[in-house]
């Protein structure tokens, strides 16, 4: 039963205060929404932004992005970090040229079938995209509804049937008021209800809050710990990749060695990244971008 006594203002408070963000915009494709969608993962927009338009200036159609290597794809990456989506984003072009004759997927099930989608992004997808009716639960929405519905100032850190559950419950009945609720939700997440500073002076539901209305509990859950970048693989694997994508070749294994002294964490970054498609050994002792 559709219970949300939150919809109107804050549908209302997006209509006044939401981003012009060109994924947005009524002539965005459903190609540039599902780029948006898996460039956004864990990554925010100002870095998005000028790598989603890039992108989409290079391949602005998943066919042509499949008729490239997938290496063409890591390079251009760039610096925007989780490099193996960009790999995603190759085997989702390849599968939707395959597939889906180069359209992506209208269906559901059928976005969530595609390399490197998961249930947020299908869900986003296909709301954002084909105006369809989905619960949508990324990080914003989340904390947004466990503030606003439990009273809890952070959701768990898995998402859970019981969170599932409450955004269902908040959905519009109407398929394109639902996906309008959907990224405004995540807006007010993103500009008002943030994670470390919420400004409920600004919020257009602090009355209706449980989690203000109770006096804002601190957080009792298992630590939250930031994540780190300075020393970590992560770090190592970053500055192998650039070496390799600003090469305009295959480069022999000591120009790789000279980016990182320490000898095992290096080898291990390396091992990673041939494991996980980023990096392709040859036969003569080199390594390239993936082909």
């Amino acid at each position: 039963m559709f219970d949300n006594p939150y919809s109107t203002a804050v549908l209302a408070w997006y209509e006044a205060n939401r981003r012009d963000l060109p994924w947005r915009r009524p002539d965005a494709t459903p190609w540039s929404i599902l780029v948006s969608e898996i460039m956004l993962q864990q990554t925010p927009v100002a870095r998005v932004l000028p790598a989603w338009e890039a992108w989409l200036h290079r391949w602005p159609t998943p066919a042509d992005l499949a008729a490239e290597p997938a290496g063409e794809a890591v390079r251009m990456w760039n610096r925007l970090g989780y490099p193996r989506r960009a790999l995603n984003l190759h085997s989702c072009a390849r599968t939707i040229v395959e597939r889906y004759g180069g359209e992506v997927p209208r269906e559901h099930a059928d976005l969530l079938a595609l390399p490197g989608v998961g249930a947020y992004t299908a869900a986003a997808v296909a709301s954002f995209a084909f105006g369809q009716r989905h619960a949508i639960l990324d990080t914003n929405v989340r904390r947004v509804l466990a503030r606003a519905r439990t009273g809890v100032e952070y959701p768990p850190k898995t998402q859970t049937k019981a969170e599932v559950a409450v955004a269902e419950s908040l959905l519009p009945p109407e398929p394109a008021t639902a996906a309008r609720w959907g990224v405004a939700v995540m807006e007010l997440g993103a500009l008002v209800c943030t994670a470390r500073s919420p400004t409920c002076v600004d919020c257009p539901i602090a009355d209706q809050c449980a989690w203000r209305l109770a006096g804002k509990p601190a957080y009792s859950g298992p630590p939250r710990r930031g994540q780190t970048y300075a020393g970590t693989d992560r770090q190592v694997r970053g500055r192998l990749l650039t070496v390799l994508r600003e090469a305009p070749g295959p480069v022999p294994k000591s120009a790789l060695d000279a980016v990182w002294d320490e000898s095992v964490q290096r080898e291990r970054a390396l091992d990673a990244l041939v494991s996980d498609g980023l990096v392709d050994p040859r036969d003569d002792g080199t390594y390239a971008l993936p082909g």
